[in-house]
């Protein structure tokens, strides 16, 4: 099958699914709750508390916000899951593989169809951000570049979330299993607290999580410093964060693309 075959086909698929949503707001309208609450949770409830006397405040909400930006795109990859998950469930992939159309169409249609959801999500995020005291220091340029960054760890993880989603093949264990892993990948990062504060193991895997490399990298993207007295990260990853950013999203697609294609084959025959 052709390459214009294979994108035309996506398109469909990334329609339909983008149709979906307008369908059923309540899909956004968790996507964004959510992200809105942590902020501010974090911003006014527990900022000066984290941060102690110089982490809270306006500082502490600049810290946090790229941070917010990437759990939320990460937390987005749920509903690939649950998408891939109500789909077998009700049997619409079976309805798909009797078209004449290219597997691959369907993987990349909702991949698709998700980075369009994160990216009204950002909008809404941004606007938060803006509201709350959060400024982008950088140029125009940067700023541009921070957000496709964002994009782009969305996109990897919106593979995990396909893979995952055709593993699960229910509904109900694709809410828990879409979430479950979510928690400590965006926790044992810079997130929230500067990743040296973290003790021994869970510091190490702070300073080598690809969601850390992501939010550094935005961060830096976007001119947003750490509170004054906070650690400045150190090590290979922190200071290469686009480069190995970058390099994980790359690898992250390479890995779960054809295991996902490959689980679709299966499942859908």
């Amino acid at each position: 099958m052709n390459a214009a075959k294979v994108v035309s086909d996506s398109a469909t698929i990334t329609w339909r699914n983008v149709m979906n949503v307008r369908r059923n707001p309540d899909w956004l309208l968790g996507a964004t709750a959510f992200p809105i609450m942590f902020v501010l949770l974090f911003a006014y409830v527990f900022g000066d508390a984290i941060g102690g006397p110089g982490g809270g405040g306006a500082e502490y909400r600049e810290f946090l916000i790229a941070g917010i930006f990437a759990q939320t795109v990460a937390f987005n990859s749920s509903y690939t899951v649950i998408g891939f998950a109500n789909d077998l469930q009700k049997g619409i992939i079976d309805r798909f593989r009797s078209l004449p159309m290219s597997r691959l169409a369907v993987l990349v249609g909702r991949t698709t169809a998700d980075q369009v959801l994160s990216i009204v999500v950002l909008v809404v995020m941004t606007v938060c951000g803006l509201l709350i005291g959060w400024r982008i220091r950088g140029s125009v340029l940067d700023a541009v570049l921070g957000y496709l960054m964002i994009l782009l760890f969305a996109f990897a993880m919106s593979w995990i979330g396909a893979y995952i989603g055709l593993v699960a093949r229910s509904v109900e264990v694709a809410n828990s299993a879409g979430l479950i892993w979510m928690f400590p990948l965006t926790f044992i990062s810079s997130a929230f607290v500067p990743q040296e504060s973290l003790p021994g193991v869970l510091g190490s895997i702070a300073d080598w999580n690809p969601f850390t490399a992501a939010v550094n990298a935005t961060r830096d993207l976007f001119g947003n410093s750490s509170p004054a007295g906070w650690p400045e990260p150190s090590g290979w990853p922190a200071e290469n964060a686009a480069l190995y950013a970058i390099l994980s999203c790359i690898a992250i697609v390479a890995i779960f693309a054809p295991l996902a294609t490959s689980r679709y084959r299966r499942v859908a025959t």
